[in-house]
């Protein structure tokens, strides 16, 4: 069997081409979403600053659901001060030292505050020094008063002092004073030690460090490991070693790798949908190719089994040649992807992806086992009809389309499009994904219902070309109606590629218009003051700013995650989001279009949520709720207003009293002015943060250029997977009308026998790839109109969605050019041939 199928392969190498590229690219396409996957799980940061523990004891900044993945919690959850004494009489334990971190920015001699990794944890008490590495280089000694600072080498530089020197330091957003340089230590993003007493009183962590790290005697780093677990076990605390110290360091490192987990899963749907898609249709074409020779060796005996066997088996021939380098592909991409995401700040720019054999794996087993169910599907009517009925039809296809596979496509194009009303009923990002999945989904049916659609253009085509039309014209509407389950997969892939770029690129710029125009419509304020460089905004600063003449309101604002349990269809159900912290002033700067209640009730215990939540988990004015916030908390919180803008500024808002305590650090983020829209008012908020170093004003709104520039980093990843699946969706396409027009040779001589010229032929083939190429089009624009229709009179109030104009007729264009320039070459080769020769050689 595996030499007839070698002995097929060769023979019909043209069609197995096109099968080989689908596979290639299918397996690339998985492995990378399998790299992903398992980094997200498995990958860790750099130990940095931590690399000389043998042991690091911290928080768990994860949220476990029952029976799901956990999910990250992004405030710093921190520990009882005294596991560091309790943990140093462990036996082989050397010593035993409490991390803190917090805001601390060093200022250089122009006031300028030296720009450090994350300013909200640069700050440190000088026992950290020992859970550096090795024995680290120290230029100086250790500070021993409230007067006295040691910098890392890269912060020194950056402020231009050394040992000796006097710098002023701004400390958990307090007025900047003037410290006295004691040290400078070769230590990785380590920011600025303080005595270890002046660090406890300038963090006000009160009997809380934020980890502790331990110190173990030489060779015996796995016994005091186990020790330590054994001490801690039931304390929900963790015990890490070895490369998972890193993540300790920055509690949004499990954030970063949730969000690969997340994307990983995102891909994935739409992945394997395609991918499977364009293996099966490549596969219908070459199969579709051989019936004949399929046909011949029923008649001689071979069983139906047998024939669907040698189907599989040529087919997983290519598959296996083809699936190597597509996996080494699916590798070089991963890093590629990687790189835009650290570039789009989605993950940190040290986080390194995982490599490992399983995605190769998985990605061969899911494709090997497509392309065995997919070529026995293709074969399954030849093999299942009487040998001469075979011989028969080897030539023809069937008179009339299933009946059965009409209906199958019929109704699962009326399905898409039920889900694509899910837009009407929910504002949310979840309903619009259904839109491109509706879009999907439709084309799939199209795919089934496609050769009666065929028939049915071919014959109106046909009738029309009976009055006046030429020669070439009159055989190409034949050849459509004769042909409809040929030209149907060819169909079926050009419109499954126009659907995908418009369902998925009109979804994203329709949701990113509605964003805008809810917090455009809802934000008051001009202006936005913050600290980027000081790690939170100092505490008298909201006053400062309310006092100063032409400035109406002013309130903080700020943002978090929270984690909401609730039930859905009878079982609980935990959703990890964004929430917005605000004061009960904040009316006065921002509107959320509040529906029930009022802003002004944000005291104590209290949360507002969007409309779209309080209908769908009934948490409406003066029910309690349950949620889970940033550091791992558990409160319940009553809710207080309910509002409409929740696209615009998230699902939930917390009061500034609940959240207090409950962040990594209790600085303010930002402020948000409303000024009397004077440019006095302008001026003089811009001189009070002037006489203040490391304050930032900005406008309240960037103003938006309208374009992709303002989209979030989401939404770039997002387009830069679509233009990856278009390119694997093209390529496919071309592959499968190449093979398709090469299997044609025996027709294309007959025809040259019988009296057609060659330049009638060509016109043939020409107006054929028009009708395929017009078909496909308007198949997927009515297949893609309701679902966007839908979409933009759910989110934007009308009915079409937001997004570029020239993106339909590049994709005609494109379409279009692909049709004829993948019939047209592969026509003009055929036709060099001797039609005698082209006949005899099948």
């Amino acid at each position: 069997m595996f030499r007839l199928a070698l002995q097929l392969v060769g023979h019909r190498i043209t069609s197995m081409v096109a099968v080989a590229c689908a596979v290639l690219g299918g397996a690339a396409l998985l492995t990378v979403t399998g790299v992903l996957a398992e980094s997200g799980l498995r990958s860790h940061l750099p130990a940095g600053r931590l690399a000389g523990a043998s042991v690091v004891v911290a928080a768990d900044q994860e949220f476990h659901p029952p029976g799901d993945l956990p999910l990250a919690l992004p405030e710093r959850r921190r520990l009882p001060a005294r596991l560091v004494g309790e943990l140093a009489g462990l036996p082989g334990v050397r010593a035993t030292v409490g991390d803190l971190a917090f805001p601390a920015a060093l200022l250089d001699a122009h006031g300028r505050v030296v720009v450090a990794k994350d300013p909200r944890v640069a700050g440190h008490g000088w026992s950290s020094t020992r859970l550096l590495a090795g024995a680290p280089r120290i230029e100086g000694r250790a500070p021993t008063g409230s007067g006295e600072i040691a910098v890392d080498r890269a912060t020194a530089a950056a402020a231009g002092v050394g040992p000796g020197d006097e710098v002023r330091v701004v400390v958990n957003a307090r007025p900047a004073r003037a410290y006295r340089v004691s040290a400078v230590v070769e230590a990785p993003d380590a920011g600025v030690y303080f005595a270890d007493k002046s660090a406890a009183g300038l963090c006000g962590c009160s009997g809380r460090v934020d980890l502790v790290g331990v110190l173990a005697d030489p060779g015996a780093e796995a016994r005091v490991a186990a020790e330590v677990r054994k001490e801690l076990a039931g304390s929900g605390l963790r015990t890490v070693t070895g490369a998972g110290r890193g993540d300790t360091t920055a509690p949004g490192a499990g954030a970063s790798r949730s969000l690969l987990v997340l994307l990983a899963g995102s891909l994935s749907g739409i992945v394997v949908l395609i991918t499977g898609f364009v293996m099966a249709s490549a596969l219908a074409v070459a199969i579709g190719g051989q019936r004949r020779d399929l046909a011949l060796m029923r008649a001689v005996g071979a069983s139906p089994k047998q024939i669907r066997r040698l189907a599989a088996a040529q087919s997983t021939v290519v598959a296996a040649v083809a699936v190597v380098p597509g996996v080494g592909l699916g590798y070089l991409l991963a890093g590629q992807f990687r790189r835009l995401l650290a570039d789009r700040g989605v993950v940190p720019p040290e986080l390194p992806l995982t490599y490992s054999p399983l995605p190769a794996l998985a990605a061969i087993l899911l494709l090997l086992l497509a392309v065995q169910v997919s070529a026995r599907c293709s074969a399954w009517r030849t093999s299942r009809m009487p040998a001469t009925e075979a011989v028969a039809e080897s030539r023809s296809e069937p008179r009339e389309p299933s009946r059965a596979r009409t209906r199958a496509g019929l109704v699962v194009m009326a399905g898409a499009l039920a889900m694509s009303a899910l837009p009407l009923f929910s504002r949310t990002v979840l309903a619009a994904t259904a839109t491109s999945i509706a879009g999907i989904v439709g084309a799939i049916g199209l795919a089934l219902a496609g050769p009666a659609l065929v028939r049915g253009v071919g014959g109106a085509a046909a009738r029309a070309a009976r009055h006046g039309g030429s020669a070439p014209t009159w055989l190409a509407t034949a050849n459509l109606r004769a042909y409809a389950l040929r030209n149907a997969g060819i169909v079926s892939t050009l419109a499954m590629a126009v659907v995908f770029v418009l369902t998925y690129t009109f979804t994203q710029t329709t949701v990113l218009a509605a964003t805008a125009h809810d917090t455009g419509a809802g934000t008051l304020a001009q202006l936005r003051l913050s600290a980027p460089g000081l790690g939170g905004l100092p505490a008298d600063t909201r006053a400062a700013v309310r006092k100063t003449p032409g400035v109406r309101a002013a309130a903080p604002a700020g943002t978090t995650t929270v984690v909401w349990e609730y039930e859905q269809f009878g079982d609980k159900v935990a959703e990890s989001g964004a929430a917005t912290i605000l004061t009960p002033d904040a009316a006065g700067v921002i509107d959320l279009d509040v529906r029930d209640g009022g802003l002004d009730r944000l005291t104590g215990a209290t949360v507002a949520v969007s409309s779209e939540v309080a209908r769908s988990r009934s948490a409406t004015v003066g029910r309690t709720v349950r949620l889970v916030l940033g550091d791992g908390t558990r409160v319940a919180a009553k809710v207080v207003a309910v509002y409409g803008r929740g696209l615009g500024f998230g699902t939930v808002v917390l009061s500034h009293d609940l959240a207090a305590g409950h962040t990594t650090t209790a600085l303010d983020q930002s402020l948000l002015i409303r000024t009397d829209g004077t440019a006095g008012a302008r001026e003089r908020l811009t001189a009070l943060v002037a006489d203040r170093p490391g304050l930032a004003l900005a406008p309240a709104e960037p103003p938006s250029t309208g374009g992709l520039k303002d989209a979030p980093p989401e939404v770039w990843i997002n387009l830069a997977t679509i233009v990856v699946l278009l390119v694997y969706l093209l390529l496919s396409i071309a592959n499968k009308l190449v093979a398709a027009t090469a299997q044609r040779r025996v027709e294309l001589g007959a025809l040259r026998l019988n009296g057609t010229t060659p330049r009638q032929i060509r016109a043939m083939m020409r107006r054929e790839a028009a009708v395929t190429a017009a078909t496909a089009l308007t198949t997927a624009v009515l297949l893609s109109a309701v679902p966007l229709a839908l979409l933009g009179q759910g989110f934007l109030g009308r009915p079409w969605p937001a997004g570029p104009l020239w993106l339909l007729p590049a994709l005609a264009l494109t379409v279009t050019a692909t049709a004829f320039l993948t019939v047209e070459l592969p026509t003009r080769q055929a036709l060099r041939t001797p039609p005698a020769d082209a006949i005899r050689a099948q």
